[in-house]
């Protein structure tokens, strides 16, 4: 019964201890998680976020310089979950932004999923859906989505962009003619008088609304999935990422951006 007594008074004593260790145990395992990822997601340790300043759902620059955007609040949401500085990289065009992949300028980015940008970046699932819609002349006599695609009907596109990168796969009649820019699609379309203008439906939207000459076709041509994504190779900031993107739709972080910066889009259900 002594020996009995003892050994408790034994276990007692040290279970204290051994959970004090266990805890010490437990923290050095998260500082060297976080340590890693921190590693894999920003290895010059400062965070890279490439901002597509060509799609003003996402982002925009001000007056004095400052960028804005559903896109900005995710990538300082990230940078503070991580705990590394923020660096906000911007590119006039998702054709660019897609394009540097390879180059290392940048360590996240905010595009739509597409095949042909999968083969450097992985993808998270979306956090927010929009759509590609159609503007034509007033006067046109193109009344539907599906009578674009026909022979002597010019298309305007910013090139590289998630919807030029559809319609070239798609497309089997119409001729598509690129700008650097999906702003400038918009322009050239107007100013060299081309038959119609893909783009994404908000800045058609507005335009149209400002210039009674032109109006926009019912319905959408495509929906847009846009993602978060890394470079091909850090496997570990990739599976950070996809949690860190369902977590944001989960908690409303991502409607709740999206209103403050005053757009109108659909976040993606959860995956």
């Amino acid at each position: 019964m002594r020996i009995v007594w003892a050994m408790f008074l034994l276990a007692a004593f040290l279970a204290p201890a051994a959970q004090a260790e266990d805890a010490a145990i437990a923290r050095d395992l998260a500082r060297d998680l976080a340590r890693d990822l921190a590693r894999d997601l920003a290895p010059t340790g400062t965070l890279r976020a490439a901002i597509n300043l060509g799609n003003a759902v996402l982002a925009r620059k001000g007056a004095d310089g400052a960028l804005s955007g559903v896109a900005v609040d995710l990538a300082r949401a990230l940078s503070e979950r991580i705990g590394v500085p923020l660096v906000l990289v911007p590119y006039d065009s998702a054709g660019a932004v897609s394009e540097a992949a390879a180059s290392g300028a940048w360590d996240v980015c905010f595009l739509a999923r597409d095949p042909t940008r999968a083969e450097g970046i992985v993808f998270t699932a979306p956090y927010l859906v929009i759509e590609g819609g159609y503007l034509v002349p007033a006067a046109s006599p193109i009344r539907a989505l599906d009578a674009v695609d026909r022979d002597g009907v010019r298309i305007a596109v910013g090139r590289g962009s998630a919807y030029d990168l559809y319609l070239s796969r798609t497309i089997r009649h119409a001729t598509l003619v690129r700008a650097p820019t999906s702003p400038a699609a918009i322009a050239l379309f107007a100013e060299s008088g081309l038959e119609v203008a893909a783009n994404v439906r908000q800045p058609l939207e507005a335009y149209a609304a400002a210039h009674p000459q032109v109006r926009m076709l019912p319905g959408r041509f495509m929906e847009i999935a846009q993602a978060m994504g890394v470079p091909k190779g850090r496997d570990a900031g990739a599976a950070y990422l996809r949690r860190f993107v369902e977590a944001m739709k989960a908690d409303g972080f991502v409607a709740k951006a999206l209103d403050a910066n005053g757009q109108a889009a659909t976040v993606a259900p959860a995956e």
